[in-house]
């Protein structure tokens, strides 16, 4: 028998639809032709010096005790935009904060962060309660800017402020691949900025291997 279809062809589905959907990620994406997994991913690092680390890394750690982190605007105001400030920095890249994109009915929406580079693509996906629910909806937004931009390879983020996982979409092979790994805000910040300036160095052909799971639960 087959199985029932999530999306309604007649319907509008924004981005934040996924994030409510109960549907596992590989259920969602299936929608869209998409095979789902979960592999750890051989992220690209910037060998680059990072001088101004230090002061972010030591900025980040005297505020930390300070700040209430207990809603979505204070997470992206203390962790996620200063961050992302200094990759742009190194990266002399473009930011675009709540980028509008429509490509379908089932594809339109606003994104949070976009980082575009001559080279490459980062969309970055903030969400204060729920990584798994978070990555179904960075998922589908890299579906919809890999329509816009027309790119092979694109590569995502979702993050909670504290706390991020990195995505890859392959469009030729049309898969989504979830990053076992998670980078923690303050410990992992320089592994972290070093990935994020490494994928906007990166060149268009460049892809990543990935070893795989056996499970491939969302």
């Amino acid at each position: 028998m087959a199985r029932p279809k999530i999306l309604q062809a007649d319907r509008n589905y924004t981005f934040g639809s996924y994030f409510e959907m109960p549907y596992g990620t590989d259920e969602i994406l299936a929608e869209f032709g998409y095979h789902f997994s979960i592999s750890r991913l051989s992220l690209p690092r910037t060998t680059r010096a990072l001088d101004r680390l230090p002061y972010l890394q030591q900025q980040i750690e005297d505020i930390f005790p300070l700040v209430r982190l207990s809603n979505e605007t204070a997470r992206r105001e203390t962790l996620v935009s200063p961050v992302l400030l200094e990759v742009i920095r190194y990266s002399q890249c473009q930011l675009r904060i709540e980028y509008p994109v429509t490509v379908s009915n089932w594809l339109t929406g606003n994104l949070d962060y976009l980082l575009k580079s001559d080279r490459e693509l980062l969309i970055i996906k903030a969400k204060n309660d729920d990584l798994t629910r978070g990555f179904t909806q960075l998922s589908v937004e890299l579906i919809a800017l890999s329509l816009c931009e027309e790119r092979d390879i694109l590569y995502g983020a979702v993050t909670m402020g504290d706390t991020w996982r990195f995505g890859k979409l392959d469009r030729p092979n049309q898969s989504i691949v979830q990053d076992i790994t998670l980078y923690n805000i303050p410990d992992n910040l320089e592994e972290l900025t070093r990935i994020l300036v490494g994928i906007l160095e990166l060149p268009l052909e460049a892809k990543s291997e990935t070893v795989p799971k056996e499970n491939d639960d969302s």
